[in-house]
């Protein structure tokens, strides 16, 4: 054999081996660490055309705990109890991608404090009313929200029509949405599908995908309150990708939403349950206080003293108290108004929203009352104000004069 022979022969082998490493080095982390070759072969496979076709979802995949922890492809999509499955390139997997169904098997005890949330049921039910859920559903999810989910379509969002409530409210209320197999609601709406992520969970802009707008302020209050500008100027020196168990005031010396209302900070428990720390149903037209009111109470000053001192705690949850009061006050003044045209026949009880003063009431207390009260205890000033306190008046005055003017008619 020639010398050249060799020489091509040798070039042909080095740059053969070159490649496999290249091409072994792009290959997921999940794939070649694998404990055994079933695994290797599901998430090799899956990886071979995603790698092509959304390169995005394998990235995420890879900068997951679920990947560092040796989890595939198939621990997620593989058919759960009460799913379909359909064969996939030589796999079996749910027909309806992961849900809750699928989270639950390794996460039981988040899932159930989730489920009995108002995330859950509650949030499709205020809008889509109860009819996509089972009456065992419904049953299960009143034991914790009473009347959140027993209850027909919200009026508004049916004469805004169906588009807008399809690409609308349906966005935001779907993470209490029920799925055919049996689950309600969609982790990923807070963790994000494929990274799967705490630290995505703990980013306000996060909540602040559902938690903006007029009736729901509370991203732009948070913005607003030196909590939100201390995360802005100080985003950078906080670890939000501590495991819940291990959280303390050296990861997240400044709060985000997920820290008062979720984390389990210095060694307190988390929750699932947003409103497990929560004293007052806030939302509603008239606030009233939640049945566990002086247990959540004592959770959220607990968390509240990690950064603060009892003297500076107490005093915000007085002066929130002080704002929830005055704000029923001016919305029971506007409520009775209302009643007053009800009774005297001079507004239809079967179009709640047919009617100018009927829409000045509902924005009164569903947004500018809500405002109001969810400020006092975030630190929006503003928005206890200028879009609060002035706002209410405002629709008050109105009130009072098509109140007058429409039995001036009479």
């Amino acid at each position: 054999m020639s010398f050249r022979a060799v020489f091509i022969a040798i070039a042909i082998a080095t740059a053969l081996i070159v490649s496999a490493y290249l091409i072994h080095s792009r290959r997921p982390r999940s794939e070649i660490e694998q404990p055994n070759a079933a695994f290797v072969r599901a998430t090799g496979k899956c990886a071979e055309c995603h790698l092509n076709s959304q390169y995005s979802v394998v990235h995420e995949f890879e900068m997951s705990v679920h990947a560092r922890k040796g989890l595939n492809c198939l621990d997620c999509h593989q058919v759960a109890a009460g799913q379909m499955g359909k064969d996939h390139h030589g796999f079996v997997i749910s027909t309806s991608g992961p849900t809750p169904a699928n989270c639950r098997t390794c996460h039981e005890t988040v899932y159930q404090q989730f489920v009995r949330s108002r995330h859950a049921a509650a949030a499709w039910a205020s809008v889509a009313g109860d009819k996509d859920f089972s009456p065992e559903q419904v049953a299960f999810a009143e034991q914790f929200q009473p009347g959140g989910v027993k209850r027909p379509p919200h009026g508004l969002a049916m004469l805004e029509g169906t588009s807008a409530m399809k690409s609308g409210c349906s966005s935001c209320h779907s993470i209490g949405r029920p799925n055919a197999d049996g689950s309600i609601g969609d982790c990923t709406a807070c963790h994000a599908r494929h990274t799967s992520s705490v630290e995505f969970a703990r980013l306000p802009s996060t909540c602040g995908q559902c938690h903006l707008g007029p009736d729901h302020s509370q991203m732009e209050i948070y913005t607003e309150s030196k909590h939100g500008t201390m995360f802005a100027a100080q985003r950078q020196l906080l670890n939000l990708a501590v495991p819940p168990g291990k959280l303390t005031t050296r990861d997240m010396f400044v709060p985000t939403c997920a820290t008062c209302h979720m984390s389990g900070l210095n060694g307190r428990g988390s929750t699932h349950d947003p409103s497990d720390r929560l004293s007052y149903y806030l939302f509603s037209e008239v606030t009233t206080e939640r049945p566990n009111a002086l247990r959540a109470r004592a959770a959220m000053k607990d968390i509240c003293e990690q950064c603060h001192t009892p003297q500076l705690v107490d005093r915000v949850f007085e002066d929130g108290k002080a704002v929830v009061d005055a704000t029923n006050e001016k919305v029971l003044s506007a409520r009775n108004l209302m009643n007053g045209l009800y009774e005297d026949g001079l507004l239809p009880t079967n179009a709640p929203y047919g009617e100018p003063i009927q829409l000045n009431y509902f924005d009164l207390w569903h947004y500018y009352g809500r405002t109001a009260k969810h400020a006092a205890f975030m630190g929006g000033a503003d928005f206890v104000q200028w879009h609060g306190n002035y706002p209410i008046y405002q629709h008050l005055v109105e009130i009072r004069a098509e109140a007058k003017e429409l039995r001036s008619r009479k």
